[in-house]
């Protein structure tokens, strides 16, 4: 039985080193066949031996698994997005804050923007754990299955890789598999796919993982990230990325100069044409990753990375009409809509025209020729008028009076650019969308419900708030078009567990204007009760962490309704968290009130994410950055020497995890 196993695991061997050189070496050492012939064997004997079955085999590669819902889970760590620049001066006053906040020479890793689909894998013992899509950056879908199929991602890796690590990356489609792709569909009828970039995205969320495996995708890799690693800088990491057998395009390039990145980027602005996949732009990061824990990261972005994007495509088409879309919060958005034109791979027939000053700047008119590009490659908008073109005789545009869809008279507040529709209780999309957002994944993230579900809710006279779902029932919701029984019942379990979303969720949930996730969790971190709240005064609230006057009146305006307080009320009868647990509440205390406090290096008996969640507990401020406010660092091993030098330099207290634990009891 052993000389069984020993050959399942040549095979398996052999054949993951024939799959490396095929998909990402791109230089096999054997034919098709005979690798064919290889995995027909192994499959055999793991047919007839399943004791030795192994998820990570390469005959698993071919799918099978049905995902009917994908697994919401947190990151380990978080994935941040990136700054876009769109000029060399954007850059030149990056590397200028850079070197306000290090000391020393700075070098920096130059590597191209793949325009796919982000990913992030996990692996453990050298074995690929789960893949987990981006998300919004804080959790994601687990998409492993999925993931699995693509050649190009080793299911086990080779050499001295450490023991347990999360390497991102982008899922992209080749040019060529994506053209292969699009000619099998108009041959047998269908519409063709609009660009490689969505279709890579909506390959990941397929249900068949075995419709995954047909499809040409490839994972290129591009940062690593977990505890211990031994890597000292961003261009090494890349090597050994490439040396445990992750697809890492060698265009990446270490450079000791802003020039020398100008030059980088002037020849991929050119040649991007060139490369077998689509780019859209260049990605900067400083090599040294002492010097990068020593930046740290804003809100949204780390400091010590910098996307430089290519110009936007441009396309010039006729404006036929403006229509007007009306929001959650009211506001009011004009869209231009357009003579459909093909613009960076997709059919645009919309654009934004954001406010009545944009299209007084512009001077757009109905009929006009109008230029159009992608904002950062995603969003169409228009950016200027074609004068030459312009026909005779066309009126300037008059901008609405009154709301679209319930006719109220708009209002504009002083110094707001947008009009507003004022009619909170009885303007349709106002009502859908507030819901819409209750329900969302940030928020309530109710199973069962979507936004088409909620329009037809509203419109069908079953709900007029988001308090109405809890009052739904399995007979009132089968009618509904596309609603079936097994749909009916997940709707109606998935609000009735809404009712255990924490509070800061429900908080985010009620979709009080400029109250996004964080301005929730601050204040429900500080008032502990939606009571308190909703009894708090201007002055009182902007007293809270990053609130300030405007956020704070959107607040006391929410809560001054009657209507938004018999909400309220109802969610509270129905048993929605509106306060802290008593369970968060016994680990929250004010010791460190006042408090900023930088967090550096690797520590033994708790993550960095921990630590940070244990400060924000006892009322203290994490802070990325090193400054004169700072009040103490909680240091571990391996503490970059510049942040430690700026730290004896400025006489900041560094204390080690024990002395922090002894500190808070």
């Amino acid at each position: 039985m052993s000389s069984i196993k020993d050959k399942i695991e040549k095979l398996r061997e052999e054949l993951n080193e024939h799959n490396y050189n095929y998909y990402v070496l791109d230089s096999p050492t054997i034919t098709d066949l005979e690798f064919d012939l290889k995995l027909k064997e192994l499959e055999t004997l793991e047919n007839q031996y399943p004791e030795f079955f192994d998820a990570n085999s390469p005959t698993q590669r071919v799918g099978g698994e049905i995902t009917k819902n994908f697994e919401t889970i947190p990151h380990e760590h978080r994935m941040y997005s990136l700054e876009n620049s769109y000029s060399k001066e954007d850059l030149i006053d990056w590397e200028n804050r850079i070197k306000k906040m290090i000391e020393g020479t700075v070098e920096y890793t130059c590597e191209l923007k793949y325009d796919g689909a982000s990913i992030s894998l996990t692996y453990e013992n050298g074995v690929l754990l789960k893949a987990v899509t981006r998300g919004d950056g804080f959790q994601g879908d687990n998409v492993t299955a999925n993931v699995k199929t693509i050649k190009s991602v080793p299911l086990k890796l080779k050499g001295d890789y450490p023991p347990r690590f999360d390497i991102r990356g982008e899922i992209i489609l080749p040019i060529d598999g994506f053209n292969k792709m699009n000619e099998e569909r108009v041959e047998i009828g269908e519409e063709p796919y609009r660009n490689p970039r969505n279709t890579a995205s909506g390959s990941l969320k397929l249900q068949d993982s075995a419709e995954v495996a047909k499809r040409p995708l490839e994972c290129l890799l591009y940062n690593i990230t977990g505890s211990n690693l031994g890597i000292k800088t961003q261009f090494e990491s890349l090597e050994k990325a490439r040396s445990w057998g992750f697809k890492v395009p060698d265009a990446a390039k270490k450079m000791h100069s802003m020039d020398e990145v100008f030059e980088f980027i002037s020849y991929w602005d050119i040649h991007r044409h060139n490369l077998p996949y689509e780019i859209d732009g260049v990605v900067i990061k400083v090599n040294s990753l002492d010097q990068q824990e020593e930046l740290g990261y804003t809100a949204k972005s780390p400091r010590w990375a910098m996307a430089y994007k290519f110009k936007a495509e441009q396309v010039s088409t006729k404006l036929n009409s403006i229509s007007y879309q009306v929001g959650r919060t009211g506001a009011i958005t004009p869209v231009a809509n357009l003579e459909p034109v093909e613009l960076a791979g997709t059919i645009v027939k919309r654009a934004s025209l954001h406010n009545a000053d944009q299209i007084e700047k512009l001077d757009v008119r109905i009929g006009d020729e109008v230029f159009v590009e992608k904002g950062g490659e995603i969003i169409p908008k228009i950016i200027a008028v074609d004068l030459t073109k312009r026909p005779l005789n066309i009126e300037p545009v008059t901008y609405i009076a009154n709301c679209p869809e319930c006719q109220t008279p708009l209002v504009r507040q002083e110094g707001e650019a947008q009009h507003y529709c004022p009619n909170y209780m009885g303007c349709n999309p106002q009502i859908i969308g507030r819901i819409q957002h209750y329900i969302s994944r940030k928020a309530m993230d109710i199973e069962g419900l979507g936004g088409e579900t909620v329009a037809l809710l509203v419109n069908e006279g079953l709900i007029n708030d988001y308090s109405d779902l809890y009052e739904l029932t399995k007979e009132q919701v089968i009618p509904l078009e596309r609603m079936a029984e097994k749909s009916a019942d997940n709707l109606i379990k998935g609000i009735e567990q809404s009712k255990n979303i924490p509070f800061e969720r429900v908080m985010y949930a009620l979709g009080i204007r400029y109250v996004g996730e964080t301005v929730a969790k601050k204040l429900v971190k500080h008032y502990k009760n939606i009571d308190a709240i909703a009894a708090a005064s201007i002055e009182e609230l902007v007293n809270v962490d990053e609130i300030g006057n405007k956020i704070a009146e959107s607040v006391v305006d929410f809560f001054h309704s009657e209507n938004n307080m018999r909400i309220i009320s109802r969610l509270k009868e129905f048993g929605v968290q509106l306060e802290i647990s008593a369970e968060q509440l016994a680990n929250q205390t004010n010791k460190l009130e006042g408090q900023s406090i930088v967090i550096s290096g690797v520590f033994e008996t708790m993550s960095r994410d921990e630590l940070k969640k244990m400060i924000e507990n006892n009322g203290g401020k994490v802070s990325s950055s090193i400054s004169s406010k700072t009040s103490f660092i909680v240091a571990g091993d391996n503490m970059g020497p510049s942040k430690k030098k700026k730290a004896e330099d400025l006489k900041i207290q560094l204390i080690n995890e024990y002395e922090f634990l002894q500190k808070l009891n």
